[in-house]
């Protein structure tokens, strides 16, 4: 894959990396488009996509995770295309009923809450290596609500680890810096991502990396977060996350897992291997790190790994360290724009979180009075449905529920 930066340089290349250092956007001087709200919905059910307001629901499914699907909507407005992540409050409260017993005098939380507080805070988010979350819908009634967000087309820039598909050393470094400038900004906004690795580090159409995937993040007080428990992928676990018993800061353990990011980069694998959950924890946190003898990477990108990756976690690197890092800055010929240039501070009040979802009737009621409506029958008309919930078609709760609402389908549905 090449030998990585050399003195023999062409010009060419030199021109490249000063114009990607030259056009990488800052948060300060672009504005985030404000989040539109619709007051009414339009619910149309069709052969293979359910239309929601101006979004076109089409089979395809962009992804699945723990608590639902991704689907790909088309917005018939802006003629663009978004995902649309359907997500199951079901799922969301059996995890949580499952979770460890409330301790003693502390209020048991709904469930919910969490994530609606990370959807009020994703809302004001505005960097351009941060996806952007377009639009929430909900129905307090209903087991799904639906998170709209950009459409980021090339997708994951690395799908599967390991890879023979590693990136070049040039590559790797202007996909770093994007990252790196995307997570420092998450800091700043005191936001702990917990899951940074190749597969949530989205390719826009421009080649800018975009950081996605909140599902397990933590907003913090103070300086840093303190966890007790680990969360996300095992293989970017830093090593104190993996010490039973004792607390951690979040910071250094995103550090760590951008470190594990890079060396996919330009090795296509990971820096700690084992079959076994167990012995790839203690590999973690007691194995050094080596590299392989190919492709052949510069000195100086294998000293900054060595630096991400120091299990002391006193000694491993700060984002204002690695900022600094000769590989990052081509020996300073480079330089990251700085804290203040790249962060802006987001407030969040009582306001933004009463307005975080767009509440909205239950599409399935809504499908069901347009027909009673234009067809004059009461008649029951699913057969099936094309909204995923839980794997499942609608069930007979469901349908007796939509059948009560239909006795005054005008004031309870279409304020």
């Amino acid at each position: 894959m090449g030998a990585g930066f050399s003195s023999s340089r062409s010009k060419k290349k030199e021109k490249q990396d000063a114009d990607h250092n030259k056009t990488a956007p800052s948060s300060t001087t672009e504005r985030r488009r404000p989040t539109k709200e619709t007051r009414r919905l339009s619910v149309m059910d069709g052969d293979g996509f359910v239309q929601l307001n101006q979004y076109l629901l089409k089979d395809d499914t962009l992804g699945k995770g723990s608590f639902g699907v991704v689907k790909l909507a088309y917005n018939e407005v802006d003629d663009k295309n978004y995902a649309m992540k359907i997500v199951s409050k079901r799922r969301l409260l059996r995890k949580s009923n499952t979770s460890l017993r409330t301790p003693p005098n502390r209020r048991r939380t709904n469930p919910l809450e969490k994530i609606y507080r990370e959807i009020a805070i994703l809302k004001k988010q505005a960097h351009p290596n941060v996806v952007r979350l377009v639009e929430v819908l909900d129905d307090p009634d209903a087991e799904n609500f639906y998170m709209v967000f950009e459409f980021v087309q090339q997708g994951p820039v690395m799908d599967e680890i390991p890879t023979d598909n590693w990136l070049s050393e040039q590559d790797a470094w202007r996909y770093f810096r994007d990252t790196l400038s995307g997570l420092e900004y998450l800091h700043y906004q005191k936001i702990i991502h917990r899951d940074i690795k190749p597969s949530n580090l989205l390719l826009s159409e421009e080649g800018r990396i975009k950081i996605a995937d909140f599902g397990v993040s933590d907003e913090f007080i103070g300086s840093d977060a303190r966890f007790d428990s680990s969360a996300g992928t095992p293989a970017f676990m830093a090593p104190e996350a993996l010490k039973s018993g004792q607390q951690y800061d979040g910071k250094p353990a995103d550090i760590w897992a951008l470190g594990v990011t890079l060396y996919c980069f330009v090795y296509g694998q990971l820096p700690f291997i084992d079959p076994s959950i167990i012995g790839l924890y203690k590999k973690i946190q007691e194995s050094d790190v080596s590299f392989p003898k190919e492709p052949t990477v510069s000195e100086t990108l294998k000293d900054l790994i060595l630096h991400l990756l120091d299990k002391d976690v006193n000694k491993r690197y700060t984002i204002t360290e690695i900022k600094k890092h000769p590989w990052v800055t081509k020996s300073s010929s480079l330089l990251m724009p700085a804290e203040e240039e790249n962060c802006s501070q987001i407030i969040i009040t009582e306001e933004d979180m009463d307005n975080c979802v767009k509440i909205i009737p239950k599409i399935e009621t809504l499908i069901f009075v347009k027909t009673i409506l234009r067809n004059k029958s009461f008649k029951y008309p699913f057969n099936s449905t094309h909204i995923e919930d839980d794997s499942t078609s609608i069930t007979d709760r469901e349908r007796n529920k939509a059948e009560k609402r239909s006795n005054s389908p005008t004031k309870s549905n279409f304020q």
